[in-house]
């Protein structure tokens, strides 16, 4: 969420910045004027509230003091003159709560400003590709796609899934689940290697959290509710670790906080059908290592590369084609500044599959956090956060079944033998 204090000073820049996410110009406007507005407002209410109470208190002491000199008549005069006080403080404060929440619901419409190198554009069409690592894999003649390799090798089966609990909730086999289970500990312990403190956390989250991270209210449609308890099933571990600092004040001796954890993912993914989803392309349920930091301000920008680098260090271990993206204001998610995408080449699909997106959230999940830290000066301030798929599995899965397939099997990447005890699926 966006400080009203940075929105004021910075109208301008405010305007300019958002407008790279494709927000109408005339609605942009009339929302940060609005916002300006209700601030107005609110430090008008407050300062009559404070006002009267300031007032209030101090006839109460004269009254004390009358009453305890014996002027009960002046002091039984002065509290009736006083009595109106009271009320209108009530009313003021009930003006202050419903102007602070009017403004309030007008903030968390806002996204998070863009930083000065995100590119501009509407489609993924439209991100820039940063970088692109590795060879196109050469593969058999009438190679497969990962879900014919998948039934092929008895490793994935999505049939079974859907009896169970529907599309888009596949059961993993013999080889494909230790694969799954293989991919999961190469991942943890090479975050491990990098400095992350490994949390095991809950995969539901209550409405603060969710409110948190950015979550909610922007994406209450993507996300499974366990409406009896309002609880959340969580979209990724990035919503359970960061809430471990909400409402914290660290020191800023304790930073950068650095954390991952694996767990299972859920997504509702309403409205994707088609081929780009068929597979392990598209779920509801996948599993995923997160890597989270909690940094100083000055330092946000060098440790998402730190981050981005990490990442592709794990796609270079398993032997991947991968590309690069810095992905433009209209491809960008509600809470981001700055996101970098991570893809890698499916040679059977012919196509790009994500499986990382690493962020920078400057303040904005800070200050929906309440997670403040405390500068050497004594003075409280927001950190930045920041977060990374290290890796998702599914797309990561398949690519490594359909690159590294044979005429007699699919060679197993030798960084995940010593996790898998085999390397070769036949």
């Amino acid at each position: 969420m966006l400080q009203v204090s940075y929105i004021r000073e910075n109208k301008e820049e405010v305007l300019e910045r958002l407008s790279l996410r494709n927000i109408d110009k005339l609605e942009l406007i009339n929302t940060i004027d609005e916002i300006i507005h209700l601030d107005n407002q609110r430090k008008s209410v407050q300062i009559d509230a404070d006002n009267l109470l300031f007032h209030s208190n101090a006839a109460a002491k004269q009254i004390g003091e009358l009453m305890r000199n014996g002027k009960k008549d002046e002091a039984e005069s002065l509290k009736a003159a006083t009595s109106k006080n009271k009320e209108e403080i009530k009313k003021l404060q009930e003006d202050l709560s419903g102007v602070e929440h009017e403004l309030h619901q007008k903030l968390v419409q806002l996204p998070n400003l863009p930083h000065h190198s995100v590119p501009k554009g509407k489609t993924p069409e439209e991100n820039e590709v940063v970088l692109i690592n590795g060879e196109l894999p050469k593969l058999p003649e009438k190679s497969l796609p990962h879900w014919e390799l998948a039934a092929k090798y008895n490793l994935i089966d999505f049939e079974l899934g859907v009896k169970i609990a529907g599309a888009g909730f596949p059961v993993y086999k013999g080889k494909g689940a230790k694969m799954q289970r293989a991919l999961i500990n190469f991942f943890l312990a090479e975050a491990d290697k990098a400095g992350y403190e490994e949390m095991m956390v809950p995969l539901l989250v209550n409405e603060a959290s969710g409110f948190g991270t950015g979550q909610l209210p922007d994406k209450e449609g993507q996300m499974y509710h366990v409406g009896i308890d309002n609880l959340y099933l969580i979209p990724t571990a990035e919503v359970p670790v960061t809430n471990l600092y909400r409402d914290v004040i660290l020191k800023e001796e304790e930073l950068p906080v650095k954390n991952c954890g694996y767990t299972p993912c859920f997504r509702r993914e309403a409205g994707s059908y088609g081929a780009h989803v068929r597979g392990l392309n598209r779920l509801h349920q996948f599993d995923k290592v997160e890597i989270v930091q909690v940094v100083h301000p000055d330092t946000s920008y060098e440790v998402l590369e730190q981050m981005s680098i990490h990442v592709q260090s794990l796609l270079q271990k398993l032997g991947l084609q991968y590309r690069v993206l810095r992905l433009c204001g209209g491809d960008m998610g509600f809470t981001s500044a700055l996101t970098y995408d991570m893809e890698v080449y499916s040679a059977a699909q012919e196509r790009w599959l994500e499986v990382s997106s690493v962020s920078n959230f400057e303040t904005f999940q800070s200050n929906r956090l309440k997670l403040r830290y405390k500068g050497k000066e004594g003075k409280t301030q927001l950190p930045h956060t920041l977060n990374g798929s290290a890796l998702a599995l599914p797309r990561i899965l398949a690519s490594i079944l359909e690159n590294y397939q044979t005429e007699d099997g699919i060679k197993v990447p030798a960084c995940l033998v010593p996790f898998t005890g085999f390397d070769f699926i036949d």
